[in-house]
């Protein structure tokens, strides 16, 4: 089949609608692959409803189904600037190098360069730098006790602002995939959230072949556009890993006329990052700020396992370059009516 490429909507209007507050989910599904799941087929021009479970119906032996293994880390800790009581909440963007971080702060407006802070009695830092983009370059001080380790202890699940109730304890192992595996996202795959282990060795069973790439989800993803026409907006640098034997598994798939399916938008702007005209992809490291929106030929990505996503946002631009700004906008808008649920742990949609 040829590559589908919809028409040019570059007006970033064109991409809001409105999602009513009740259907945007709180709390993800009670068992991750009994949500919902649309079935969204570009060909026929029509939408189906069924279960997540239902997946592997839609699915065939060779194809390759490309997950994003990035491990989401407890990226908000609480601080305090030295000489006053007020806390701050820290919001851990990326690790430059060791114990140096690229931070977000609130409130900011306070928190300038040479500032010194601290977490807790043994743990202070100084604020070194500020970036164009209101963020702070933030030098850890932590002799006593490794900063990941406190992190991990004391630090909170980074839930997008949509969720409107605090972190809780069951959110570091509900905002993960299963296969999480490695460390440095700030925000989880969404997509993947459906699978259990389970389900994955079903899908592997039937002769589904699982590869796993790398894209720390950084503050990029989930940056609003600003700016009415589209092109003019840039995303934030997100760093990917592809590896040989994920780089292999693609190219053979397609060789065979097999189809190779992104589980998340993450993963399909990881791989066509690296894709080849002729769709191959090449393994390597590096950072990505790939920003894909309507009119875009996808080289490599067949089929897209994803969630709904916010309007107006890069996730939504990119859905409806992969499968046309009318269609993605009807099959919301039936979401709508059949109330599937909304965003991060909401429902699911497979786009063939």
């Amino acid at each position: 089949m040829e590559p589908f490429t919809p028409t040019r909507r570059a007006r970033l209007s064109d991409y809001d609608l409105d999602i009513p507050v009740n259907l945007i989910a709180q709390y993800p599904h009670p068992k991750r692959d009994r949500c919902k799941l649309m079935v969204v087929d570009r060909a026929r021009n029509q939408t189906s409803n069924h279960r997540f479970d239902d997946l592997l119906q839609f699915l065939s032996p060779g194809d390759v189904l490309v997950l994003n293994n990035t491990q989401v880390y407890p990226a908000r800790i609480m601080a305090h600037k030295v000489g006053t009581d007020a806390p701050l909440e820290m919001l851990l963007l990326r690790e430059l190098n060791r114990d140096l971080w690229e931070v977000l702060v609130r409130p900011s407006r306070k928190i300038r360069i040479g500032n010194t802070l601290y977490l807790n009695k043994d743990i202070t830092c100084e604020v070194v730098d500020s970036t164009s983009s209101g963020s702070r370059i933030i030098q850890f001080d932590s002799p006593r006790m490794p900063l990941h380790d406190y992190i991990d202890k004391h630090g909170i699940s980074p839930l997008p602002p949509y969720i409107k109730r605090e972190a809780e304890p069951a959110d570091k192992l509900n905002y993960q995939t299963v296969y999480a595996s490695k460390r440095g996202a700030i925000a989880a795959p969404t997509a993947g959230l459906h699978f259990t282990t389970k389900l994955l060795k079903k899908i592997e069973q039937a002769g589904v072949e699982l590869a796993y790439i790398t894209l720390h989800i950084g503050i990029g993803t989930f940056r609003p556009v600003r700016v009415e026409d589209i092109t003019r907006h840039q995303m934030h640098g997100e760093y990917y890993g592809i590896d040989n034997l994920t780089a292999d598994k693609i190219n053979r798939a397609r060789r065979d006329g097999h189809r190779v399916l992104a589980v998340g938008t993450s993963a399909a702007r990881a791989m066509e990052t690296v894709a080849l005209n002729n769709g191959d992809v090449i393994a390597g490291t590096g950072w990505t700020d790939k920003f894909i929106y309507p009119p875009y030929r996808f080289k490599t990505v067949d089929g897209l396992l994803t969630n709904f996503h916010q309007p107006k946002s890069t996730l939504i631009l990119l859905v409806s370059a992969f499968a046309g700004h009318d269609l993605i906008m009807d099959s919301y808008h039936q979401a709508i009516r059949e109330k599937y649920r909304f965003f991060s742990y909401g429902d699911a949609m497979l786009i063939l």
